[in-house]
């Protein structure tokens, strides 16, 4: 693509009457260690690195041209820009020519229950025989092809290259995780969605958004970027959690249709009648005036609000109800949510993904509901995190669990026996078993473990990794606590 295609939608602050318009751009890209010959190199300030100050390395890598905000001295063509974020969603757009304006594009955002919902929606549509995309916490996926995430929301050359590469492969249907840094940082600038699902806000890094009331506003920017005209050859919808009073605050700030599910309140999509079993949970939908009988294998009222997400964004997609029903019926679980570690032993062992207190509160609760004797709890927090959630954390976990020990969880460059001490300082000498190894803290739960016991790991879920300063070291809860059973047995 010529360089005057990429840069004519930017507002630049220097005259480009000397630059060579007709440069040929290969990729565009904002780390020098993916620069190769003919890229055009956007130069961000980031947390850890500026570009401006890395760009002679980009150039001699075979950048021939440079976006910048800041004055540098290279031998290539600059581009001035006030933004050079707003740049790069402006330019990646233009380069991977808009793929999401191809596809059928979901976004859900919240604190809890993301991944979930995207999967869920995710085997909705792959049940109907469509080709179909994932990008969230877990992964990105192409049809079958799994891709490394380092961010739940990619930065936004990343996705719309990963965008485009779905388009290649026929992809339809995209259900993305849509994170509040992501949205605050502009990382979705430029992406088209159809459908936007929001599925409840609780206490979580308020060591970058400061107050709730932040948190709200930045997940309620992907509601407002939904648009605000009506296109009937490309409807927008958003879905809501109207048991959610954040969720109820952001109906004013919608122009586009909305359709709500509840446990509690009137709403769209609603559950009554619940039933829940250790091995599934069966509910009835009232959609339109209509009972629905549906039985799925997801355990606890959260999941049930995630299926109800998942319900009422397949159908604002254009699902029909019925075969949304059928694929929520089938759907067996999701790593690392609510996961049943396979053991042959008399009690219980579940790991989860729970790392706000909200998400401990309704994984405990799920577990009450389900247990023969008592709950075990092992929980952290983790480092470099929101550290006024600590205490709370702890608070979740003796208020709701019959046993709690407290442990690591991803203590990054913090100490970790100091986020144990803000856990555990307020509360009484005896009542709780703090082992600040999580190997150790796992095998203490399951040795602890009697008949009809549940042993609740919270923290991790999928992660297969533990973060001790900034080194990343294999760690799997599912393989620790199977390690620790083994043990037990013999």
């Amino acid at each position: 693509m010529k360089l005057e295609e990429l840069v004519k939608p930017l507002i630049t602050t220097n005259a480009l009457t000397d630059i060579p318009m007709d440069l040929d751009i290969q990729q565009v890209v904002q780390d020098t260690r993916q620069v190769t010959g003919q890229t055009l190199f956007i130069c961000i300030r980031g947390f850890n690195v500026n570009g401006h100050d890395v760009v002679q390395e980009a150039v001699e890598k075979g950048a021939v041209a440079v976006i910048a905000s800041e004055p540098i001295q290279v031998s290539v063509p600059v581009i001035y820009v006030k933004d050079t974020v707003k740049a790069m969603a402006q330019v990646g757009g233009t380069f991977y020519q808009h793929p999401s304006r191809k596809m059928k594009m979901i976004g859900v955002t919240g604190t809890n229950g993301k991944t979930t919902t995207t999967l869920l929606l995710d085997q909705i549509f792959r049940d109907h025989h469509e080709k179909t995309g994932v990008i969230g916490t877990m992964y990105r996926r192409i049809v079958d092809q799994v891709l490394e995430t380092k961010n739940t929301t990619p930065d936004i050359l990343t996705t719309q290259k990963t965008l485009d590469e779905m388009i290649s492969a026929g992809v339809s249907t995209c259900s993305m995780e849509v994170s509040s840094h992501a949205l605050v940082q502009g990382r979705v600038w430029g992406l088209d969605f159809d459908v936007a699902i929001f599925t409840n806000l609780s206490q979580d890094h308020l060591e970058y958004h400061h107050t709730m009331h932040e948190y709200a506003e930045a997940k309620a920017l992907l509601f407002s970027q939904l648009g605000n005209s009506y296109d009937p050859s490309k409807p927008k919808y958003a879905v809501i959690n109207a048991d959610d009073p954040y969720g109820r605050s952001f109906f004013e700030k919608i122009a586009a249709p909305i359709l709500t599910y509840s446990m509690e309140q009137s709403a769209d999509f609603k559950a009554e009648n619940l039933q829940i079993g250790k091995r599934g949970t069966g509910f009835t939908l009232v959609f339109q005036g209509e009972e629905y009988k549906v039985q799925m294998n997801l355990v606890g009222k959260f999941n049930v609000m995630n299926a109800l997400a998942a319900i009422a964004g397949a159908y604002a997609a254009g699902m029909p109800l019925e075969d949304i029903l059928t694929s929520i019926e089938k759907v067996s679980g999701v790593r690392g949510r609510f996961e049943l570690v396979p053991a042959d032993v008399d009690f219980s062992v579940i790991v989860d993904y729970a790392h706000t207190p909200d998400g401990l509160e309704n994984v405990l609760n799920a577990a009450n509901e389900i247990k023969s004797k008592r709950v075990i709890c092992v929980v952290g927090c983790g480092g470099d995190r929101d550290p006024s959630k600590r205490s709370v954390m702890a608070d979740t976990s003796m208020s709701l669990a019959d046993v709690s020990i407290f442990t690591s969880d991803n203590p990054r460059t913090e100490d970790p026996d100091a986020i144990l001490d803000q856990m555990t300082g307020h509360l009484e000498s005896g009542t709780y078993t703090r082992i600040t190894d999580r190997r150790k803290a796992i095998q203490e739960a399951v040795q602890k473990a009697e008949t009809g016991d549940i042993v609740l790991i919270a923290g991790k879920g999928h992660e297969d990794y533990q973060i001790i300063g900034t080194t990343k070291h294999h760690f799997d809860d599912v393989e620790e606590a199977q390690a620790a059973i083994k043990a037990i047995k013999e």
